[in-house]
C-alpha cells in the first residue's frame, strides 16, 4: 500500500535530482529542466498531502504552480533562443560576460 511518506519520500529523492542539476549544470537548457522537476516535485507534495489530508487546497495550489511554471518556460526558452542567436552558445559561462 502506498503512503504519505512513500508520496514525500519520493517528492524529496525528486526535489535532490532537481537541485543537484541546478547547482551543477553549466548549460541553460538542463538547468531549465532542473527547475521543472523541483517544481515538479513540490507539486508531487502537495497533491499527495492534499490528498491523504481530504482536502484540494494542495491540489489547486500545484495547477496554479504547473500553470506559472509552463509560462515561465515559456519566457525563458524565448530568451534563450535569443541568447543563443547571438552568441552561438548557452553555456552559462557565457552569461559573465553580460555588464550592467
Amino acid at each position: 500500500m502506498i503512503t504519505l511518506n512513500s508520496y514525500l519520500i519520493l517528492s524529496t529523492i525528486l526535489f535532490s535530482i532537481g537541485l543537484l542539476g541546478a547547482t551543477r549544470r553549466k548549460n541553460l537548457l538542463m538547468l531549465f529542466f532542473s527547475t521543472e522537476i523541483m517544481l515538479n516535485a513540490v507539486n508531487i507534495a502537495f497533491a499527495a498531502i492534499s490528498k491523504f489530508h481530504g482536502d484540494l487546497t494542495g491540489q489547486m495550489f500545484a495547477f496554479f504552480v504547473v500553470a506559472i511554471a509552463a509560462s515561465e518556460v515559456a519566457v525563458g526558452l524565448g530568451l534563450l533562443i535569443l541568447w543563443f542567436k547571438r552568441h552561438n552558445t548557452i553555456d552559462l559561462d557565457s552569461l559573465q560576460k553580460m555588464g550592467g
